[in-house]
């Protein structure tokens, strides 16, 4: 389970894109298919993170194909 924040189903499936939030990640189940992220919040982490090279999308879940 992810350590940020757990998802439950109805939010997966939710698809309003989060146009504050620009994504290049296309394998992800919240990628809109064009830019943006459809997660309704999204983690970035971990906390120990200095440079922006250290963080990761906590949120990032693998698209089902």
């Amino acid at each position: 389970m992810n350590q940020f924040m757990p998802f439950d189903e109805e939010e997966k499936k939710s698809k309003k894109k989060n146009k504050g939030v620009s994504c290049d990640v296309k394998n992800c189940t919240y990628h809109d298919g064009e830019s943006y992220c459809t997660a309704e919040q999204i983690a970035v982490g971990p906390s120990y993170a200095t440079s922006c090279t250290d963080t990761v999308c906590a949120t990032f879940r693998p698209k089902s194909f």
